[in-house]
């Protein structure tokens, strides 16, 4: 008969076992040539066992006998475990779409930056990737904070025709 605790080592003063058929065997250690070597050898047996049939009362019925119901049906919508609450079918099209057009735009835009003219790029790199101010650049090159404007206002427009 398989125990569902193991019994702790004080407690331990003698083993009873039942047979396949029925039958009872008891085990008292130190009597009728039962050394403390053999008792160790059994409970290290027993707690085996034990751990095994946790194991397995832990795994089976949530992991293993609920993927199928009675019926031989999918037990998803009723086993917690088996959701998948992380994912959505539906978000993840959604975002790989997004993601699609998004590097397609993005490739687009990169090829029509690529037939501006070179002062032309020159101010786009100042703005998105130094991250400059309008004020500074002109005070760079000289000019008025709207003629600059200007200028990306007229690149804008290229680049929006391009695209």
């Amino acid at each position: 008969m398989l125990r569902n605790y193991k019994t702790s080592k004080k407690n331990r003063t003698n083993y009873i076992y039942y047979s396949a058929d029925g039958g009872v065997i008891k085990i008292v250690p130190n009597k009728d040539g039962v050394t403390d070597a053999i008792i160790a050898i059994l409970h290290s047996y027993d707690d085996a066992e034990v751990d095994a049939n946790r194991r397995e009362n832990y795994h089976v019925p949530v992991h293993m006998n609920a993927y199928y119901d009675e019926k031989e049906e999918d037990a998803a919508d009723r086993n917690p475990y088996l959701a998948d609450n992380a994912s959505n079918p539906l978000e993840s099209i959604i975002k790989s779409i997004e993601e699609t057009e998004h590097k397609e735009r993005i490739d687009k835009l990169r090829a029509a930056i690529e037939t501006l003219q070179s002062q032309q790029k020159e101010l786009i790199k100042k703005v998105f990737f130094e991250k400059r101010t309008n004020v500074s650049i002109a005070a760079e090159k000289g000019v008025t904070e709207a003629a600059i404007r200007k200028h990306l206002k007229k690149v804008y427009e290229d680049l929006r025709k391009k695209i």
